[in-house]
């Protein structure tokens, strides 16, 4: 017999890296808020995030978004029937502020406690809006390819029901890990390349509207196969044990970045990046949304920034499809914040409705860092009574799911 689910209703806290975050969702599928407080103008200043900044931004934020994000639902702490946070991966620093204020909060109202894996949480960001959208069935196994500027990886998703009585269609979720990057993410190379070229950070942005101006296929980056090294005789390898259970599809985006850098030494372009970033610095307002914003870059400089990123999409788009083929997937989901791309959505959806592949992504919203993908995600394990221990920690370099097939 399950535990009376209440109203359904669960605060999601999200504190993972720079943004802090909280949400009221109901039942796993219908967000009431989802505030967001970003520090990327704070950020920008530094051309990346700074993880003791981070944390001290997370503390002046957390209280004023949580109530901010209580008052949009029309909700109050009593009406709650748990408190879910990200325990990880992220910056040790900037998990523990909302860890320890939610794990307070949890203690005060005597609400359970629900711990959420950050990369979870962006799959399940697509999930809850798919559900709601009748005409789009994410069929089972789904390949999830989770893209941004930390994390680059590709999983396996199973759903997994209950018993008899279960009216729900809410159990319990596994992941196998089939893909991920070796080096660079994917977003972060985008971050390197926009601040080589000296433009703004995030680089998502500035290379996204950019991109349209060039002529993609100008530079050819090439990107050729990823070797593992192989365990040396006599030590026991858990991870290369594991890995080699079934076919892996890794990404590694370090290469394009040198290849990058080497073609602006070798064809003269550090004056037009000097000229470029002064500019910017003298003018605060010009953003990667600017009107004529493409005027900053000399057209070598555009084709640069087209091929980039039709190189980087390609190579998403071509493991992507080989694990959905090799697994025999039915669905695919693409989340995080490099699947606000409009070039990886457009190819993307293209390519799957040539294969008719089922694939979602995230409203631009919820590509982001939010909380209301952790309150999602924490609806399976509330059903489950999944909760977390009072000795719950963060988990900087936490994973998800396996790298073994299922048994």
């Amino acid at each position: 017999m399950r535990k009376d689910r209440g109203t359904g209703l669960i605060l999601g806290i999200e504190s993972s890296c720079d943004e802090t975050a909280a949400a009221i969702v109901r039942g796993g599928s219908e967000a009431l808020s989802n505030v967001v407080a970003s520090q990327m103008s704070l950020h920008a200043n530094y051309g990346g995030v700074v993880p003791e900044l981070a944390s001290r931004e997370h503390l002046r934020n957390i209280v004023p978004v949580v109530r901010e994000a209580l008052s949009r639902a029309n909700v109050r702490f009593a009406d709650l029937d748990a408190v879910a946070v990200t325990e990880g991966p992220g910056l040790a620093g900037a998990l523990l502020v909302g860890i320890t204020y939610a794990k307070a909060l949890s203690f005060g109202l005597g609400k359970p406690l629900i711990s959420v894996n950050h990369l979870e949480g962006h799959i399940h960001a697509v999930l809850m809006e798919a559900q709601g959208r009748a005409e789009t069935t994410m069929e089972l196994p789904m390949l999830a390819l989770v893209v941004s500027g930390g994390h680059t990886h590709l999983y396996l998703a199973r759903r997994h029901w209950g018993g008899s009585g279960n009216e729900s269609g809410d159990d319990s979720w596994s992941y196998r890990n089939v893909g991920r990057t070796v080096d660079d993410a994917a977003g972060e190379a985008y971050d390197k390349v926009a601040k080589l070229l000296g433009l703004g950070y995030p680089g998502g942005p500035w290379i996204d509207a950019l991109a349209s101006h060039g002529n993609p296929r100008a530079v050819a980056f090439n990107f050729g196969p990823i070797h593992t090294r192989a365990p040396r005789e006599g030590v026991t390898n858990k991870k290369a044990h594991a890995r080699s259970e079934g076919p892996h599809f890794d990404f590694s985006f370090s290469g394009i970045k040198t290849a990058v850098l080497r073609y602006v030494e070798t064809h003269g372009m550090r004056e037009h990046i000097e000229a470029r970033r002064a500019a910017l610095a003298a003018d605060s307002s010009i953003t990667a949304r600017s009107s004529g914003v493409a005027k900053l870059c000399d057209q070598q400089t555009l084709d640069l920034i087209a091929s980039f990123q039709y190189a980087v999409v390609g190579n998403l788009l071509k493991q992507t499809l080989a694990a959905a083929e090799a697994f025999d997937a039915c669905s695919i989901v693409v989340s995080g914040g490099v699947a606000a791309n409009s070039e990886l959505r457009r190819r993307f959806q293209a390519e799957a409705d040539r294969l008719g592949l089922p694939i979602a992504f995230p409203s631009l919203a919820l590509s982001t860092d939010n909380a209301a993908m952790i309150a999602a995600a924490a609806w399976p394990k509330f059903v489950g009574e999944d909760f977390a221990s009072e000795n719950l920690g963060a988990s900087p370099q936490l994973r998800l799911g396996s790298a073994v097939a299922d048994k």
